[in-house]
């Protein structure tokens, strides 16, 4: 080391001060480096390190000297512990990987959707420009005089160079003493004007030949193009700064453009304490990942801050939406949970959802449907094509009248008309004729709910229970160990082994608040449908509920707890909606109550995906369903699976009895074993399945009790060679059913009431 110099403070060289500062640079590591340019410093901390253990003493005991500030030396010598790992530890944790390329580049149907709006921006933006071209036209036609002139004039002060005039005067004026030198600039500023005004001329002279020409021997459509291009030209040269010559073929002044900042103050509007707090504690909190065009709109993916939640947006989506200055319908805020909860995706589209051209549904006008595979319901707001599996699953449709209900529905009918081997039942029981076009492939068909149509839905719906308990026996018995059928369900191939009957059956009630609110038949169709939809898609047999409030008086909670599908429409307020998509929907942002009158055919799709999804289901028409359910009909007709109704049979079941009849069948007044009129419910399970067997075999008491029930028939204690059983007694039947007999017709004006 140098020899300290006093003139320098604290008696250190400029070599001493440098030496020190590298010293420093090497041994001052951060304790957690989080860059690579940190891991290198650790590695040349270890190269120095062992650089000096092969220097000479002084210069050890020198670097120690410098260390001892901040290392204390141990008093005494220990074992030297065995260094700790040099060098930055790397941690394995999962990373979020943003996709290579963007959806719309991926996705077929967001590509096709954002070409769509491509070619309609463009072919908007042609045809607005091109009805107004006479009119461009004209007004360059207008302005062609000064633009000539301006031109003329532009050639002259280039000929005339007049831009350097003064230039010229004062270059003169100084050489005015001195003949020669003013001689010989006079001389250049004359040749410089001879030579810019002879190409002038000729400039001019060429223009005008090459025009004079065209007029005289070019045809009159190189004639008319010639004098458009000329006057086209001087119309832009001559045009007025300030006022443009074509118009704006859309406006953009009314809408902000789509930016960080907009959103972040959209977000901030919404005056949400974890976000605004979140913010105020750190501005960056709100963390754009991406703002990227994504089909028909923008998506922007957005990390708010630390425990704030999508829900929490996506529950003031109106309030969102005019904080970005949007109409509703074009504002669409959904969370990502597979991320983490904070993670929102904000896709504003650039029309209104009810704006926008219906999705063409692609069954329309070709193709099958395959009730085992996902069909197609409709598209989401970015454009994509949303599908739902109508297989082993039933489901409920609710909204307010007027939205969209009953069309939806008759789009799943008619998706399973074209699959010949389903089996249609339909009753509208609003006695309209929205679903009207499946009387021509519905196995049975019904609308409206006269009591001839309630005594036809209860034969049918008990013909379907019967039906169920056959398959299940079919299932357990011819089935038992057949490889196609391994889990104990039907499956595709054996739907269309036609020798076993397990073909698919796709139920459909419209208005169900009028079967279930019956005085008649209400409590059993309750327990029947209870028990179809529990037992029913296992054995292939689907039922679908259309109401407009499914309160327990609409669709049991039995019967709604047990449907994994659900659409909900435009609804009022947050009870309904969770009716609908199930509890705590409305909590976690998922509210029907947002869309407007506008948005027929919106609807949340809950239960074919892990999350639910916004869907504008596919729109047909009266007519349009019409072809389909001829097309339909003629693909069944042709594979022989015309049945029932559609095919001219009138249905073979019209037993409107119910299990109250079946057991007086079974239930003498004068029974020698059950003199008191009091029997055991097994015993009366045991004669039930004996006298039906395809309806009753395997029933227990418990079963004959919980079916009796519904009728208002309570079990007593039965006392019998000395054993205490539950069981009926046959008054109570012959007063039920005698009461039932006894009961009003309904006639037009009673319904009117």
């Amino acid at each position: 080391m140098s020899t300290p110099n006093e003139n320098q403070p604290g008696g250190f060289t400029p070599d001493d001060a440098a030496e020190l500062a590298q010293l420093e640079a090497l041994f001052a590591v951060p304790s957690r480096p989080d860059d690579v340019g940190e891991s290198m410093a650790l590695a040349a901390l270890d190269d120095a390190e062992a650089n000096a253990l092969d220097q000479g003493g002084a210069e050890a005991d020198e670097d120690n000297a410098l260390m001892g500030e901040v290392i204390d030396a141990p008093a005494a010598p220990e074992p030297e512990a065995p260094a700790p790992p040099r060098g930055r530890v790397i941690e394995h944790r999962d990373v979020e990987r943003r996709a290579v390329l963007p959806d719309w580049l991926t996705s077929r149907d967001a590509f096709l959707a954002s070409a769509r709006w491509a070619a309609g921006y463009a072919g908007h933006v042609c045809a607005y420009h091109g009805v107004r071209l006479p009119l461009y036209a004209l007004r360059l036609a207008g302005r062609a005089p000064i633009g000539a002139a301006r031109i003329s004039r532009s050639v002259y002060r280039w000929a005339a160079d007049t831009s350097n005039t003064e230039v010229r005067r004062e270059l003169l004026a100084a050489t005015a003493g001195d003949p020669h030198t003013y001689l010989r600039v006079k001389k250049e500023m004359r040749g410089l004007a001879f030579r810019r005004g002879g190409l002038a001329v000729l400039g001019l002279g060429g223009a005008s030949a090459g025009a004079a020409g065209v007029a005289a021997n070019a045809d009159p459509i190189w004639q008319a193009a010639t004098v458009a291009v000329a006057l086209g030209v001087l119309g832009i040269v001559g045009r007025n700064r300030e006022a443009k010559i074509a118009e704006t073929a859309t406006s953009t002044a009314k809408v902000p453009p789509l930016t960080g900042d907009l959103i972040r103050e959209a977000l901030l509007a919404l005056r949400l304490g974890s976000v605004n707090q979140g913010v105020k504690q750190d501005a960056a909190s709100i963390r754009f990942l991406s703002i990227v065009r994504d089909g028909a709109g923008f998506r922007a993916d957005i990390d708010l801050p630390p425990g704030a939640t999508a829900a929490e947006v996506t529950e003031k989506r109106s309030q969102l939406a005019s904080g970005l200055r949007r109409p509703l319908g074009c504002v669409w805020p959904e969370g990502d949970p597979d991320v983490h909860e904070g993670r929102l995706i904000l896709f504003v589209a650039d029309r209104s959802l009810s704006e926008s051209k219906a999705a063409e549904w692609p069954l329309a006008d070709k193709g099958l449907a395959d009730v085992f595979a996902p069909i197609p319901l409709g598209v989401d707001p970015r454009g994509r094509k949303v599908e739902t599996t109508l297989m082993y699953v039933a489901g409920i449709i609710g909204a307010i009248p007027r939205m969209g209900k009953t069309f939806t529905l008759r789009l799943l009918l008619l998706a399973g008309a074209l699959d010949p081997r389903v089996e249609l039942h339909v009753h509208d029981l609003r006695g309209g004729a929205d679903l009207a076009p499946l009387a021509k492939v519905a196995h049975y068909y019904r609308s409206g709910d006269d009591p001839e149509d309630m005594a036809a839905l209860l034969a049918d719906v008990k013909a379907l229970q019967k039906e169920m308990m056959r398959r299940y026996k079919v299932i357990r018995t011819t089935l038992a160990g057949d490889p196609r059928c391994p889990e104990g369900k039907v499956t595709s191939e054996l739907a269309s082994d036609k020798s076993l009957g397990l073909h698919p059956i796709l139920a459909a009630y419209d208005e169900t608040q009028v079967m279930y609110e019956h005085p008649q038949y209400g409590k059993e169709l309750r327990a029947i449908f209870e028990d179809l939809v529990r037992r029913g898609p296992a054995a292939g047999i689907m039922v679908w509920h259309s109401t407009q409030r499914p309160d327990d008086k609409s669709i049991p909670a039995a019967v709604s707890a047990n449907a994994g599908l659900r659409l909900a429409l435009k609804v009022m307020d947050a009870r309904v909606n969770n009716m609908i998509l199930g509890s705590g929907m409305y909590g976690a942002g998922y509210s029907a109550t947002t869309f407007s009158r506008k948005d027929r055919g919106v609807a949340y799709l809950v239960g074919e995906g892990d999350d639910p999804i916004i869907v504008r289901t596919a729109y047909i028409d009266a007519p349009k369903a019409e072809t389909i359910a001829d097309r339909a009909r003629k693909i069944r007709e042709a594979q022989g699976r015309l049945t029932g109704m559609a095919a001219g049979d009138e249905p073979a079941d019209t037993d409107d009895s119910t299990i109250l009849d079946h057991l007086m069948d079974v239930w003498p007044a004068e029974d020698a074993e059950w003199p008191n009129g009091k029997v055991w419910s097994e015993v009366l399970a045991d004669r039930l399945a004996t006298s039906k067997p395809a309806l009753y075999e395997g029933w227990t008491g418990a079963q004959v009790n919980a079916a009796v029930k519904v009728h208002g028939i309570d079990t007593a204690q039965v006392k019998h060679r000395g054993k205490n059983r539950a069981g009926l007694v046959r008054d109570a039947l012959v007063k039920e059913l005698g009461a039932l007999t006894d009961l009003p017709t309904l006639t037009d004006d009673t319904k009117e009431d």
